[in-house]
């Protein structure tokens, strides 16, 4: 039998969108446009996305890498305040193990013309399944992508 064992972590990440709090918020609670920055990309295979965006709804999304194993995303609501707050907790499921539990708070503010973007993840990684320094990693990805839905590039002069 392999040793069960959970490591606790918590990460946070700021980031700035050149876009305004509604519009950042708006990617988060649209399901068609968190759909194609959250689990859609390059090599990726999504087999199922379904959202309620509301307190107590949830987000289930299936997909694979390239050949690799099915994971899975399953996400409560908690709190949301609209285009200010997000409080919701999940799990990651990765060839039918549970890697990690996290509960994540997104918080918007404005900057300007902008968005200051502040996500809080603290998380129980499982079994040595998964690492806090790569699921950071990958949310940094995501904020990219996050980017490239919401900010406009800058029109020819």
């Amino acid at each position: 039998m392999n040793e069960r064992s959970v490591r606790h972590a918590t990460f946070v990440i700021r980031r700035s969108y050149a876009a305004t709090p509604a519009t950042v918020f708006h990617a988060f609670a649209d399901p068609a446009t968190k759909r194609r920055w959250f689990v859609e990309g390059e090599g990726w295979t999504v087999e199922e996305f379904s959202a309620s965006f509301e307190v107590g709804g949830r987000e289930h999304s299936r997909f694979r890498f390239g050949n690799g194993p099915v994971m899975r995303n399953d996400t409560i609501y908690l709190e949301i305040v609209a285009n200010e707050r997000i409080v919701f907790s999940y799990t990651m499921t990765v060839a039918g193990r549970r890697i990690s539990a996290s509960l994540g708070t997104l918080e918007f503010a404005a900057e300007g013309e902008g968005t200051r973007l502040n996500y809080t993840e603290q998380a129980a990684f499982l079994d040595r399944l998964d690492e806090p320094g790569e699921r950071e990693a990958g949310f940094r990805e995501l904020f990219q992508a996050l980017a490239a839905a919401v900010e406009r590039a800058p029109l020819d002069a």
